[in-house]
């Protein structure tokens, strides 16, 4: 894998991004005296935060030497197409839908950034800079739509067991299962948008890439 320092210092910045906003979420629980453990299982529920933890490993992964299996695993074209449909998707939506709900200021400010704008175009430039191409195939993209279904599925079951919600738009209590469910079938669309022009731009980009690790 070529450019392994920069690719390493987007490592950083991703694992920095992370660990910056778990503090955040950690401190404030602890402020209130609210659970540290509530707060590390509220933490992991965001798709945003699942994504960009997703794609952290995937730049730690192209920077490792020697790769180890899990590595390997992480540098294949269609899990890096994968998870970069899935950041992409997280700018997108935090752009369209929750921006304008709130104003961060100071540290989550930057965390803000970092997670919903800046590592969403970091990524979309490793997978066109540095990911072999010609590998994405049609069938990539039902297999990578299984992530957020999956992920939809886990956030109502949560949902309906202690009543919260990470995302307005999949707020049951307030909207509803139907608004929800339509809400969620719109971001799956969108989801599958974005990885269909993937493959596009996958299929009909230049040759002269190298070849992938499989």
């Amino acid at each position: 894998m070529k450019g392994r320092s920069w690719i390493a210092a987007v490592a950083v910045v991703g694992w920095f991004a992370l660990a910056l906003q778990l503090y955040l979420v950690l401190a404030m629980r602890y402020e209130v005296q609210a659970s540290l453990l509530g707060g590390l299982v509220n933490f992991f529920s965001y798709f945003t935060v699942l994504s960009n933890t997703l794609a952290a490993a995937a730049f730690t992964a192209a920077a490792s030497v020697p790769a180890t299996a899990t590595a390997r695993f992480f540098q294949r074209p269609g899990v890096v197409g994968g998870i970069t449909c899935s950041l992409l998707l997280v700018g997108i939506a935090y752009s369209l839908l929750l921006r304008s709900l709130w104003q961060p200021q100071g540290w989550q400010w930057l965390v803000n950034e970092l997670l919903h704008d800046v590592m969403p175009l970091l990524c979309l430039g490793f997978w066109w800079w540095a990911v072999p191409r010609g590998h994405l195939r049609g069938w990539h993209l039902p297999l990578w739509a299984l992530y957020p279904v999956a992920y939809f599925g886990f956030t109502l079951l949560r949902g309906q067991v202690i009543g919260t919600w990470p995302y307005p738009f999949l707020d049951v209590g307030a909207l509803g299962y139907p608004r929800v469910l339509l809400n969620a079938l719109m971001i799956l669309a969108g989801f599958l948008g974005i990885g269909a022009m993937l493959w596009a731009v996958d299929r009909h980009s230049c040759s002269g890439v190298p070849s992938a690790r499989q």
